[in-house]
Formats: structure tokens, C-alpha cells, sequence
């Protein structure tokens, strides 16, 4: 069987989001929210929402910016979650209410077809979203369709081009091939980041602005063997070893 055909099978028994929403891919994403805290607030300096906003998180995950975006809207502001899967829903409620985030509502939806009246939003936000699902141009619509008229929507997204190992390394490059393979197969793009300003411009948005981000992850760092663990995980949700040797994935040790 090829790879190929094989990642077009897992994904018709996977999940639309690519990495699924195990506990463990919860736990990932509630430890990416405290590495990419500095980023969001950064990004919401320069949104500059302000108190008694309203505010929506797009794919909020168990967590999300929710928090983030509560402060900033105040007591008197609304901040609303919306997610997918029905696990990840209670998470993120359970976050919310553990943090006396009064402010924060969250709801079951499709990023795609929130479900809510549009034009209502101060700040629609999503973040790694369109890089995970194969459907983005559907969620870039959606967004436009909820920011109110001077309004404004930020997308907080990757684009894979400088995920490289220096010195190179061949198994580093293969890891990355399979990856890119797979998501691909799956119609992901994860070269979405350069694309963003583009979909933006093509749903209606005026007055883009883009801020390139890279980072450099030393050694020992969380992030710094991503692709493994991602393909670990889709691995793990089809059945173990066997889904390990369909991907054509296998440990290397040095």
C-alpha cells in the first residue's frame, strides 16, 4: 500500500482537525498556549481591543486566548469560545470557570459555520487554525462574516518553509517529508501562513497587515521535535505500531 493511500484512509477514520483531541493533544495545547502567550498579547497590543469589546476565539482548543482576551474586554465585555469537539468544549469551560473568567461563553461549533449572527464581533480571532484543517478558505469567510463593520480579525497562523535542522540532517528531512506528505494527502497546507493576506483580501478585509514571526528552537526545547510527536499522535488514534509503519515512520537514535 502507498503512503499516500494510506494517509487517505486514516484520514476518512480520523478527525477533521488533523491532529485529532486526545488528553494528550489537549495537554500540548494548553502547554502551546503558555509558549505563545507573549505572541498573542503582542498581536492583541496591536488589535488594541478594547474594554466592554466583544471578542471570539475560533478553534479556542481547551484553552485558547481565552483568558488573554477576557482581560482585555473587562467585566463589562464578551469574550466567546468556539470549538468543535464536545471534550475540548467542557475543557475549555472547565478553564474558564477554574479562572472566575465571568466574561468568557463557550460553545460547540464548526469553525467553518459558527453558528452566531455575523457582523457583531469587535475582534474575530483564530490561531494555528487554518494550518490544521483542509477547509481554511470556509473559515476565512466565517471570520470576515463575524467582525462587525470596523471591526477587525487577526489570524494567528504557521507557514512551514523555515522549519529546518541545521546542520541538516537526513532524518530530520525525512521526518518533515512524511509530515508534509501526509498533510497534504489530507488537504492541509502548511505553507498557509504566506497565503493568509491573500484569502483575507479575496473575502473583503481592507487594510492587511502582516508580522513574520520565526523562531529558533535550542536544544531540549518542547516544539523542537514537533513533527515526531504529530505523527505520533495520528499513529496513536489509528491503531498504534501498524499506523507507524503506514506512515513510514520509524525512531532514530543517535
Amino acid at each position: 500500500m502507498s503512503t499516500a493511500t494510506a494517509n487517505r484512509q486514516l484520514w476518512r477514520r480520523g478527525q477533521r482537525y488533523l491532529l485529532g483531541h486526545s488528553k494528550p493533544e489537549q495537554r500540548r495545547l494548553r502547554r502551546q498556549a503558555e509558549e505563545l502567550r507573549q505572541e498573542s498579547n503582542s498581536l492583541f497590543d496591536r488589535v488594541g481591543l478594547r474594554s466592554g469589546g466583544r471578542a471570539i476565539d475560533i478553534g479556542c482548543g481547551p484553552q485558547g486566548v481565552l483568558d488573554l482576551l477576557s482581560e482585555r474586554v473587562g467585566s463589562t465585555g464578551l469574550v466567546v469560545g468556539i470549538e468543535r469537539d464536545d471534550k475540548s468544549v467542557a475543557a475549555a469551560r472547565q478553564f474558564a470557570a477554574g479562572r472566575a473568567l465571568r466574561n468568557v461563553k463557550v460553545f460547540q461549533g464548526d469553525a467553518a459555520e459558527v453558528g452566531l449572527p455575523g457582523d457583531i464581533f469587535d475582534l474575530v480571532h483564530a490561531r494555528l487554525v487554518l494550518v490544521n484543517i483542509p477547509n481554511a478558505e470556509a473559515v476565512v469567510g466565517e471570520m470576515v462574516r463575524l467582525a462587525r463593520p470596523g471591526g477587525m480579525v487577526a489570524s494567528h497562523e504557521a507557514d512551514y518553509l523555515p522549519h529546518l535542522c541545521d546542520p541538516p540532517l537526513r532524518a530530520w528531512d525525512r521526518l518533515f517529508q512524511i509530515y508534509r506528505d501526509y498533510s497534504s494527502a489530507n488537504g492541509i497546507d502548511l505553507f498557509i501562513g504566506r497565503r493568509t493576506h491573500r484569502l483575507f483580501h479575496e473575502a473583503g478585509l481592507v487594510d492587511i497587515e502582516v508580522n513574520p514571526v520565526i523562531h529558533v528552537y535550542p536544544q531540549g526545547h518542547n516544539r523542537r521535535t514537533i513533527f515526531w510527536e504529530f505523527l505520533q499522535k495520528r499513529a496513536r488514534f489509528d491503531g498504534g505500531a501498524s499506523a507507524h509503519r503506514r506512515l513510514g515512520v520509524q525512531r532514530v537514535t543517535r
